[in-house]
């Protein structure tokens, strides 16, 4: 099968070797995520989810204050690979963090009270596919990226050094730059064995 959309798919894949340099522009890269937060699904169309874009110094500041906060808790003989690990996230230009508004969420259980228990599974959901949905986006634009996910150790923190409401949950951190290594190939479990059809 080939066409744009499937294409842009298949190239979407976890770049960890990135750089500062973008291919694109700053503005570009807000405007993948602004148009992916509007047009990504939602259940009952709640549009729950947010994101934060972080460039220069607020970019370097979040993986300085991970790697503080994983230092704290992460034994001093094993800490050299995270530190490695914590730099090669802060080598890139910006990093997308991505919330759900538990506010939103609130509400929907309290007004839709049968479905209570599914809301919050729900804006899991919806947050993934805004994550899909700007990784792609990103990648299109020539720009690697790896998803991560530091919560809820960060969290906290992130909230207080760039005021957010208290009401936003982080659910992931999308480092992104320019493409130092590119990935190599991917394999894949048979699909026979993923997918089933029945006639």
């Amino acid at each position: 099968m080939s066409n744009g959309y499937f294409d842009a798919v298949k190239k979407r894949r976890s770049v960890y070797a990135i750089s500062k340099e973008l291919p694109v522009s700053q503005e570009q890269v807000q405007e993948i995520v602004e148009q992916a937060v509007l047009h990504s699904p939602s259940s009952f169309n709640s549009q729950s989810s947010r994101a934060v874009v972080l460039f220069g110094d607020a970019h370097d500041k979040l993986w300085d204050l991970t790697s503080d906060t994983l230092r704290k808790i992460v034994p001093a003989e094993q800490f050299e690979g995270t530190a490695q690990k914590m730099a090669s996230f802060k080598a890139g230009a910006g990093t997308v963090l991505f919330f759900e508004d538990e506010a939103v969420v609130k509400r929907l259980q309290e007004n839709f009270a049968l479905y209570a228990d599914n809301f919050p599974v729900w804006a899991n959901q919806a947050s993934a596919i805004l994550q899909h949905v700007v990784w792609t986006g990103l990648s299109e634009a020539g720009v690697g990226a790896s998803l991560q996910h530091y919560n809820p150790l960060i969290d906290d923190e992130v909230k207080s050094t760039w005021g957010l409401p208290a009401e936003w949950k982080l659910i992931a951190q999308l480092p992104f730059g320019g493409i130092v290594t590119a990935p190599g190939e991917k394999e894949f479990e048979p699909v026979e064995k993923r997918v089933k059809v029945f006639k």
